[in-house]
């Protein structure tokens, strides 16, 4: 992947340090300018000593205060700058890394599913947590080592008024120590990319191991599954030893090239000084600003920071680089909530989920979706109510396209229910309501439509026997895997305003709930068209008609009693009631 995003990505992240920015910024170049101005004074106290004017000694004292105390103020200077840029340099990347995070969340929530096809849960944490706070301390390190160059340059300019060619010889220092800091910016970069991948590895399998914490307990695969999340811990070991081996050795060759620049120096000016070509005072003025120049060879703590940076950046904009759906604007027009699917193909890591799938749904009827697993039921189920785009054909609502829809009025007009729904919102109402506004299209109330909802899903009278009913907070509501389904039904019955989908929505249910909720699909919800995944017999036996997917096509569709006869049929449900 070209850096060119990933480093115009940090250059927007440290615009967003906002004032304190350009708090760092300005305490970091007047401290850089204090530190080039003690030399000077340092040496002016020295010649004041050392040559002192004629006359009396007192003469020669007050010569010396006012350099010690111009020095002392400049020292002061220095320690309320770096007190100061501690402060602003955590701001400013606070307020960088709060951007970056804002961003990559709300991108991964428009993606939606989509996101997830590309990258595992774990893996998005990981870039919207780790990498976005190694991103966010860029504009301290930049700010920082950028300032470095101002001593550097400000030291070859002093040395260069003092004798030119003590200038010459810290900008031939200075030189070399450029090269060790690019080659070690490169190399470094890339490292850090590896390491940052490996980290995203553990962290993916980790939370899909989580996910199934029960299943590997009962199963007493503990060990197992240790074993296969940490099976990238070499390679994260072996990508943080070549980040410590790349800074030792550029810390070394820094380490030989300073030291030998102070003394390049220092014997050109010890030459100079036997000469009469300098004085004490600008040789321990030169000794100084030597010391200043070299300083740059401190930037290799922030060329590291910068390197990790850009190689978070760049993993940041591999989330970005995934598009979000684009809506039209066209609203939906009146109609019964007639589903057409057009020669529809969706495809996922290369692989074909749906393919050339034709289908007509009557508005306000049932159909079912039925097959083995892995027919591609869910993926009609996401394509329905466009959680996905398909690779190839088109999806229209009462003879419009969704990608043509405008996304208020889609998301009003679909309603959708899983397997293992999310609850959000701090109450049970409110994760009934998820989703809707104060009023409906119709003007009905949303509470009265959520209690009518969660009614129609059986679950208005467990919560209604919770000492808090409605109002009980979901993490303290004390549900079945039952229950949870039925509020995620309750959720989908009242956000549908024409289109109800629920993909293996009612997988947890007993036999007598479902049937309640089947009759309620088919009469208080009658005027909605719904699209079932289903399972089981009943539910497909309630529906109008039956769609039967197999290997990602359509094998046949008609009643349930008219599929009955077809062995293949009766086979799909003896194979699903095994598993």
């Amino acid at each position: 992947m070209s850096s060119r995003p990933a480093d115009l990505l940090i250059a927007r992240a440290v615009r967003r340090g906002g004032p304190w920015l350009a708090v760092l910024t300005a305490t970091a170049l007047l401290g850089a300018a204090a530190d080039l101005l003690i030399p000077a004074a340092l040496g002016r106290a020295v010649d004041a000593v050392v040559r002192p004017q004629a006359g009396a000694g007192a003469e020669a004292g007050s010569g010396i205060t006012g350099p010690l105390a111009t020095a002392a103020l400049l020292v002061a200077l220095v320690v309320a700058c770096d007190a100061l840029g501690v402060l602003a340099a955590g701001v400013s990347g606070a307020r960088a890394a709060q951007w970056l995070r804002s961003r990559v969340v709300a991108h991964t929530l428009a993606v939606g599913a989509g996101m997830t096809r590309h990258f595992t849960p774990g893996e998005i944490v990981t870039r919207a947590g780790v990498n976005v706070e190694e991103a966010g301390r860029t504009p301290e390190a930049v700010v920082t080592a950028a300032t470095l160059i101002v001593p550097a340059a400000g030291s070859v300019v002093a040395l260069a008024l003092i004798d030119p060619w003590l200038a010459v010889t810290l900008v031939a220092g200075l030189l070399l120590i450029v090269a060790v800091l690019r080659a070690f910016m490169r190399r470094t970069t890339a490292a850090s990319g590896g390491y940052q991948q490996a980290q995203g590895d553990i962290a993916g399998m980790l939370v899909g191991a989580l996910a199934g914490a029960r299943t590997i307990t009962a199963a007493g695969t503990e060990e197992r599954e240790a074993a296969r999340v940490l099976a990238p811990l070499p390679r994260l070991r072996a990508h943080g030893l070549a980040l410590w081996r790349l800074q030792a050795r550029a810390g070394v060759q820094a380490a030989v090239v300073v030291p030998l620049l102070e003394i390049a120096v220092l014997g050109v000016g010890g030459l100079r000084l036997s000469a009469g070509g300098l004085t004490v005072g600008e040789l321990l003025a030169a000794a100084r600003y030597v010391v200043l120049g070299a300083g740059l060879g401190s930037a290799l703590g922030y060329a590291a920071r910068i390197a990790r940076a850009r190689s978070a950046a760049r993993r940041l904009e591999q989330l970005f680089a995934v598009p979000p759906p684009t809506y039209g604007d066209r609203p939906l027009p009146p109609g019964p909530g007639t589903l057409e699917l057009r020669d529809v193909t969706v495809r996922a890591d290369g692989a074909r989920l749906l393919s050339g799938v034709s289908l007509v749904v009557p508005g306000g009827t049932c159909t079912a979706v039925v097959g083995r697993s892995g027919s591609g039921k869910s993926s009609l189920a996401a394509v329905a109510g466009r959680l996905v785009d398909p690779e190839r054909g088109a999806v229209l609502l009462d003879g419009v396209p969704l990608r043509e829809i405008a996304r208020e009025p889609l998301r009003r007009a679909v309603g959708y229910a899983f397997e293992r729904p999310a609850l959000f919102g701090e109450t049970l109402g409110e994760a009934v309501a998820f989703g809707l506004g104060a009023r409906d299209d119709t003007g009905e109330r949303s509470g009265e439509r959520v209690r009518a909802a969660a009614a129609a899903a059986r679950a208005d009278a467990f919560i209604r026997r919770l000492p808090l009913a409605y109002a009980t907070p979901v993490g303290e509501a004390p549900m079945s895997g039952g229950e949870i389904q039925r509020v995620g039904l309750a959720r989908a019955f009242a956000q549908a305003g024409r289109l109800l989908i629920l993909d293996d929505a009612m997988s947890s249910l007993d036999t007598v709930t479902e049937r309640q909720v089947g009759q309620a699909l088919t009469g208080s919800l009658s005027d909605r068209t719904r699209l079932v995944v289903a399972h089981r017999v009943t539910t497909a036996a309630q529906a109008d008609q039956v769609v039967w997917l197999e290997n990602g096509r359509i094998r046949a569709t008609g009643t349930h009693e008219g599929l009955w006869d077809d062995p293949g049929y009766r086979a799909v449900f003896r194979a699903e009631e095994a598993s």
